[in-house]
């Protein structure tokens, strides 16, 4: 007879995470999808965030009960600033409706952009902390979904016709089928199963560090040879240039990492150094060919379109140092970014760069506490490098870093909930044993 192993917390934990970073790649097909078929299309959207708050009640009950656990995380000089950034983001928020300066709609949902990656963070830190399952499972829980992604996006930019996604529901009302370059159906933008091009590129940024890090370990090469041929034909389909360039520094990140003596890293950026310049040559050469233009530049000669995307880029981000100059204290979450499209009390203020909207929303000051962050996440990852997992990560991070600059990746939950989880399971370390902490066996 079969016997079923105990349902602990623990287990429970371990599950929800990997059915989230399983999923999320999904997360903007499953909701439209499921809005045709229940309706509730807002609802839908934040099934992540509902698993997020079972987790944090978890992790919650952990510190409660575990005295070693609670002293290792309050002591995290991270953890200590994560909480800071989050209590001044609450507390801008209320003086920001108490004035109102930004709907409640706005407000919730700009403090849930802004700290839910976070929360899931510290959440997934928690629980890779108490058991080595996570561990030991990510490379699978990454990559089998990751091939659906990436296949797809194959599909959609050679076979499938390019409105294909209109079927399970994509259009005005939720989220478009596909995108072009310069507003020219001649040049597609493929989403795959996220919200968008951008964000695609993002999240291929994460799959192709894993594939580099993999082959380089001498692990499945051949798989990931050929996985990462179709995963960069994805990255091109999606026509993100911020994405092609955080590819192309992650890899090489982790390839400088990997060579073992200074010769061969000599070499290694001799050859970059050479690439880098046949590239700048052949784009002067071919700079009047219009399919390059439209690939680099996202324009052509012949335009016909008023305002390019670029000087769009350009404009948006005046406009936000404008604010934060204006606004040195912030103007609270829900008043910059994507979730200032919902507030009602105010207009749209999107920077196109998340560092700018974090300026916007939560002033110099905040600004500094989520800068902190991430060069804390940064180091930690820097550190952990002989570790697998955390070079690719550290090497994706500096990559995703600069598509920031130009977009607002980390509001994407495909980006934010899997590279932030992932990062939770690298910087998890095992705690000295004590009475209160066990840390369970990867099962």
């Amino acid at each position: 007879m079969i016997q079923l192993r105990p349902l602990t917390p623990t287990r429970i934990a371990n599950a929800l995470v990997a059915v989230v970073l399983v999923l999320v790649p999904f997360h903007a097909f499953l909701t439209v999808w499921g809005s045709q078929l229940v309706g509730n299309y807002t609802a839908l959207r934040l099934w992540s965030a509902g698993v997020l708050v079972v987790l944090l009640g978890i992790a919650s009950w952990w510190l409660a009960t575990d005295k070693a656990l609670r002293k290792w995380f309050f002591s995290s000089l991270l953890v200590r600033l994560i909480l800071a950034y989050g209590a001044l983001t609450l507390l801008l928020g209320v003086v920001s409706w108490l004035k109102g300066s930004v709907s409640a709609g706005a407000l919730a949902y700009g403090v849930l952009l802004n700290l839910r990656f976070l929360g899931w963070f510290l959440a997934v830190l928690l629980v890779a902390q108490r058991s080595g399952w996570l561990a030991g499972a990510w490379v699978k829980i990454v990559l089998v979904p990751a091939a659906i992604v990436v296949g797809f996006a194959v599909l959609q930019y050679t076979i499938l016709p390019h409105a294909f996604l209109s079927h399970f529901g994509y259009g005005p009302g939720t989220i478009e089928p596909f995108e072009t370059i310069n507003n020219n159906p001649e040049y597609i933008r493929v989403i795959s199963t996220l919200r968008g091009a951008n964000p695609l590129g993002a999240y291929l940024v994460v799959v192709l560090s894993v594939l580099g890090g993999l082959f380089l370990a001498g692990r499945r090469r051949t798989v990931c040879v050929v996985f990462g041929i179709v995963a960069a034909l994805a990255l091109f389909a999606s026509g993100s240039r911020s994405a092609w360039g955080a590819a192309a520094v992650s890899l090489a990140i982790i390839i400088w990492f990997r060579l073992s003596s200074n010769r061969s890293r000599l070499i290694f950026g001799g050859a970059v150094g050479v690439l880098v310049a046949a590239a700048l040559a052949g784009f002067f050469l071919l700079r009047h060919h219009a399919d390059l233009q439209n690939a680099i530049l996202h324009t052509q000669d012949n335009s016909n379109i008023s305002v390019t995307s670029n000087e769009a880029h350009a404009s948006a981000l005046r406009e936000g140092v404008r604010d934060m100059t204006q606004q040195p204290l912030g103007g609270g979450p829900g008043t910059a970014g994507p979730a200032s499209v919902h507030n009602q009390a105010g207009g749209v203020r999107i920077a196109e760069n998340y560092y700018v909207q974090i300026g916007q929303e939560v002033g110099w000051l905040g600004l500094a506490l989520f800068l902190s962050i991430l060069v804390l996440v940064a180091l930690e990852l820097f550190q952990a490098r002989a570790s697998l997992l955390a070079l690719v990560l550290f090497a994706s991070f500096v990559g995703l870093a600069l598509v920031n600059f130009v977009s607002h990746a980390w509001t994407d939950d495909t980006v934010a909930f899997l590279w932030w989880g992932l990062a939770g399971i690298a910087l998890a370390r095992p705690l000295p044993k004590s009475k209160g902490t066990k840390r369970e066996a990867a099962k």
